[in-house]
């Protein structure tokens, strides 16, 4: 291991010296992790594992935030269009809010607040354990050896959940909107691709991909700082929650203006 990999390694017992150096420890590691994602050894077991932990960990409950999420937004959704007159365009509402908002939003609602927890919880009960001193006296690295397969399966699981959220929430717009509202099947269909085209599901994808690893980074920072005890575990899975939806809150504003400017050229 190289003297700079050691340099990195050795700062995460000081990265929470300030709020400022925090930050940069963040922004430190997650350059690292990206740098080690194209570096041999890459650990594909490991992110296998953490994929489908993550995976296990999100699936229902994204299941049960976004079915009754997508039926509050379709049924708020088609009051408005009906006093407009216009109750026909209640597809490509459905579909314009699911791809463009409700998908991204709820894949970042589950991974930061099931995945992301877990995986902190897994590496802050490894810190408290001396484990990551361990590994980095054997000369392993715990940036590569441990944080790029969880960010890297934070971002694929999030990338599949927002696919499956999107679905969801236009089929069930199609269930609410044509059997509870009463609008027409053919209309409903006939709308969903008059606002939501290619463009719009880049973004979304792209979106969801981002919030996973930025969740993914949170979580390994937090976990791979923390000192004293169980309670400094517990207090590291709430702050990551917290941390983890502002950042995501603000990038999705970022990238909702970005996509904006795009789509509008």
């Amino acid at each position: 291991m190289g003297s700079h990999d050691t340099a990195v390694t050795g700062l995460v017992a000081r990265y929470s010296a300030g709020p400022l150096q925090a930050v940069g420890g963040l922004f430190l590691m997650g350059a690292d992790a990206c740098r080690f994602a194209f570096r041999r050894p890459f650990q594909g077991k490991e992110f296998i594992e953490q994929s489908w932990f993550v995976t296990r960990v999100s699936l229902i409950p994204t299941l049960l935030v976004a079915i009754p999420f997508t039926v509050l937004v379709s049924f708020t959704l088609n009051i408005l269009l009906r006093e407009l007159g216009a109750a026909d365009l209640s597809g490509a509402g459905a579909a314009f809010g699911s791809v463009t908002q409700i998908g991204p939003m709820v894949t970042v609602l589950i991974v930061a607040g099931a995945g992301a927890t877990a995986m902190c919880a897994d590496l802050g009960s490894r810190t408290i354990r001396e484990e990551i001193e361990a590994m980095e006296v054997l000369g392993i690295n715990p940036v590569q050896r441990l944080v790029t397969p969880r960010v890297l399966a934070s971002g694929l699981v999030a990338l599949l959940l927002n696919s499956l959220v999107c679905v969801i929430g236009i089929a069930g717009g199609y269930v609410f909107s044509v059997f509870v509202q009463g609008v027409n099947p053919g209309a409903f269909a006939a709308g969903i691709t008059l606002l939501t085209g290619t463009q719009e599901v880049v973004i979304s994808m792209v979106k969801a991909l981002v919030f996973g690893l930025i969740a993914g980074v949170v979580a390994c920072y937090r976990g791979l700082i923390v000192s004293g005890g169980a309670k400094s575990v517990g207090n590291a899975v709430n702050e990551t929650v917290v941390y983890a939806f502002m950042a995501l809150f603000v990038v999705n504003v970022v990238i909702t203006a970005i996509g904006v400017q795009l789509t509008a050229r």
